[in-house]
């Protein structure tokens, strides 16, 4: 299996508002960056699209060590908050319907498809990937 090292990133400017996401995939001395954005989205949103598009560009499955500073996002999946969620219903714990859903299904099958490790980053701090991410994302937003 390949090993696969990402970063992402999201940003909202308004929470909700226009969005982007930034991710920087690097494998064998070479990268690549995506980006994109959307009019109107969360700054959620754009952290799991973030993870999406990057999972979306792997050819065959790999072995991928995905770099976050989303909580949410690496929470989910280091907490196996989606063994609850597909067991309740895709209800939370306050029993209403999980949000991002959408998302979250996809993020479910591409793990599905990789070997994925988790990686919490601190945000805005002195991560150079981290912070590369964040201007993509930033850069993004639709103006």
């Amino acid at each position: 299996m390949k090993k696969i090292i990402i970063y992402t990133d999201g940003a909202c400017s308004g929470n909700p508002g226009p969005g982007g996401y930034g991710a920087v995939l690097s494998y064998g001395g070479r990268e690549k960056e995506i980006s994109g954005g959307e009019l109107d989205t969360t700054n959620q949103r754009m952290e799991m699209q973030a993870a999406i598009a990057a999972l979306e560009q792997l050819k065959e499955p790999c072995h991928v060590l995905l770099h976050s500073d989303s909580a949410y996002l690496v929470n989910a999946f280091k907490q196996n908050w989606f063994g609850k969620w597909l067991k309740n219903g895709w209800l939370n714990s306050k029993k209403q319907p999980v949000e991002n859903r959408d998302l979250w299904e996809q993020l479910l099958a591409l793990s599905q498809k990789h070997e994925i490790e988790w990686i919490k980053v601190k945000g805005h701090a002195d991560d150079e990937m981290n912070n590369r991410c964040d201007r993509l994302a930033r850069d993004a937003v639709p103006r």
